[in-house]
C-alpha cells in the first residue's frame, strides 16, 4: 500500500491511499503543498 500525505497552510492534514505505486506516482505529481509518499509494508 502507498499513502501520500499532504499537509496544507491551514494545518489540515489529509491522507490518500493507493494499491500501486505507479498510481501513486501520478497522483503525487498532481498534488499541491508540503506532501510525503510512504510505502506501507505489512
Amino acid at each position: 500500500m502507498w499513502v501520500i500525505t499532504v499537509y496544507s497552510q491551514e494545518n489540515n492534514t489529509a491522507l490518500f491511499e493507493f494499491t500501486t505505486e505507479k498510481e501513486a506516482r501520478e497522483a503525487f505529481k498532481k498534488l499541491e503543498g508540503c506532501k510525503i509518499l510512504t510505502e506501507i509494508i505489512y
